[in-house]
């Protein structure tokens, strides 16, 4: 029998994300189909295994990685939720603000997650010398 995303599934969800850890990483099959795909300014990820592989990626090269749910909005079997996500990386604090929009199947599992981040100034201006270039084209790119 097919199903929709319960309010307590969702939750669950979101629950999920905000204590990501290494070892809750399994329990991605709850939530995401077997051929999910999921996208980011650097990632495509297409089947399950390939979107585990991206947050085991994610915990090797980053220390304490954790997402923090700002906003969260569903309707029927689309969602958007707004987050911030901190961690450190060689020994600074560094932190994104960002958005994923999820798409569910009948079961109100993930098909589609498409996470939406500005790169260039959420990342790229806070490394050592790429920074100061990709602050300047910004500001040259900027509407007065």
């Amino acid at each position: 029998m097919k199903r929709t995303l319960s309010q307590a599934d969702w939750q669950a969800l979101l629950d999920w994300y905000q204590t990501l850890t290494p070892d809750t990483l399994p329990d991605i099959g709850r939530f995401y189909t077997d051929a999910a795909r999921f996208k980011d300014p650097f990632n495509d990820a297409r089947g399950l295994a390939n979107i585990q592989a991206v947050f085991r990626h994610m915990f090797k090269t980053l220390d304490q990685p954790r997402f923090t749910v700002i906003h969260a909005l569903r309707d029927g079997d689309q969602a958007f939720i707004t987050w911030d996500f901190d961690f450190i990386y060689a020994g600074r604090k560094l932190g994104i603000h960002g958005g994923s929009h999820l798409q569910f199947d009948a079961d109100g599992k993930i098909t589609l997650h498409r996470d939406y981040w500005d790169a260039a100034e959420e990342l790229f201006e806070k490394i050592p010398l790429l920074g100061l270039p990709v602050a300047w084209l910004r500001k040259k790119l900027k509407a007065a």
